[in-house]
């Protein structure tokens, strides 16, 4: 007896340190380097910018605390595995993905635009890169039993929803109240 899910469930892990690691590293690299421009220090030798740097660092921040959210969401899926769970977990993780893919926009942009560019803002624009396309494999890791049981849990199809309806054995006692 095959269990249902077992390639996609020895993939979780994996996918899910790895992001671990990426988002920790954006979220200390994006909060760094918008503390110092909060602190008008714009002109520090590991920063720089652009016009769009203040908009890519807000949105890797945000996108950094929201993929660690949804790895903590992904991590109790990873326990439950059932289809119940899977709704929480892919749904945060499609909002962290958003989120992160904004980021991934600015950075791109902050590129685009050119101009002095510190060694960590350009260490970040990769993270950014990164957890951008690693959150995409995760979301697909976690849609995958879809396709095959053998990626997820029981997911349900259009035909595993029927139910069959049995008729009551003993009557059912009457819900009138007795004058």
């Amino acid at each position: 007896m095959e269990v249902t899910g077992k390639i996609g469930r020895g993939l979780m892990v994996p996918m899910l340190a790895a992001n671990f690691v990426v988002y920790i590293i954006m979220i200390g690299l994006a909060a760094w380097s918008l503390d110092k421009y909060i602190d008008g220090q714009q002109n520090h030798p590991h920063l720089g910018g652009n016009t769009s740097t203040t908009y890519m660092l807000e949105f890797g921040l945000l996108g950094g605390a929201t993929g660690l959210c949804s790895l903590v969401i992904g991590l109790m899926h990873y326990r439950a595995w059932r289809s119940a769970s899977l709704a929480s977990a892919s749904s945060s993780a499609f909002i962290a993905w958003a989120i992160t893919s904004i980021a991934f926009g600015f950075a791109w942009k902050e590129i685009k635009i050119g101009g002095r560019r510190g060694k960590r803002l350009q260490t970040l624009e990769l993270f950014i890169t990164i957890s951008t396309f690693s959150q995409l494999l995760y979301l697909m890791l976690l849609h995958a039993g879809v396709f095959s049981r053998r990626y997820g849990p029981n997911y349900l199809s259009h035909m595993d929803d029927t139910v069959t309806h049995r008729a009551p054995t003993q009557p059912q006692p009457s819900t009138a109240s007795l004058d």
